[in-house]
C-alpha cells in the first residue's frame, strides 16, 4: 500500500529554492581567527625544530668532512695544511704526489646557514680543527648561534 503525503508544510530548516547558499562574512572571519590562533601556537614549535635540524646537519657534515680528511691523511701521510684547506679534498694540491682523490663526491658543502666551514691544520684541539660559527656567523653563542666543532662531536 502506498501512502502519498501531499502536505504543503514548510520543512524545518529548509531554504527557499531561489536563495543562494554560502558562508557569511562573520563565519569566514571566525575560521580565519581560529587558523591564526592555531598557527601562533604551532608555528614557534616547528621553527624551534628547524634550528635543531640545522645544527644536526652541521654536525653530520663535519663528520663527513672528517672522514674525507682521514682518507686524505691515509694516502698522503698528513692532513691538508690550512693554506690548502678543504679544497684539497676535491682537487689535487700542488706538490702532493700521492693524492688519490677526490675524497668527496661533490664540492665542499657550506654549513646549513650558508657560510664556509673553518679549517685549521695543525689544530689547537687535535690534528685539525674544523668548525662552523652557527647561525650568527660569530664565535660563541647559544642555541642555533652556538659553534659546531669537530672536537666536540
Amino acid at each position: 500500500m502506498i501512502i502519498k503525503n501531499n502536505c504543503n508544510c514548510a520543512h524545518i530548516g529548509a531554504r527557499p529554492k531561489n536563495s543562494k547558499t554560502g558562508f557569511t562574512l562573520i563565519e569566514l572571519l571566525i575560521v580565519m581567527i581560529i587558523i591564526g590562533l592555531l598557527a601562533s601556537l604551532v608555528g614557534p614549535r616547528l621553527f624551534k625544530h628547524v634550528g635543531e635540524a640545522k645544527t644536526k646537519t652541521a654536525k653530520a657534515q663535519i663528520e663527513l668532512l672528517g672522514t674525507a680528511l682521514d682518507s686524505y691523511r691515509l694516502d698522503i701521510g698528513s692532513y691538508p695544511t690550512t693554506e690548502q684547506g678543504l679544497d684539497a679534498l676535491r682537487e689535487k694540491p700542488s706538490g702532493v704526489e700521492e693524492w688519490n682523490g677526490p675524497y668527496l663526491p661533490k664540492d665542499v658543502p657550506e654549513d646549513p646557514w650558508g657560510n664556509d666551514y673553518h679549517y685549521k691544520c695543525p689544530g689547537e684541539h687535535g690534528d685539525y680543527d674544523l668548525y662552523s660559527y652557527g647561525a650568527d656567523g660569530k664565535s660563541g653563542g647559544e642555541g642555533e648561534d652556538a659553534d659546531v666543532k669537530s672536537w666536540e662531536n
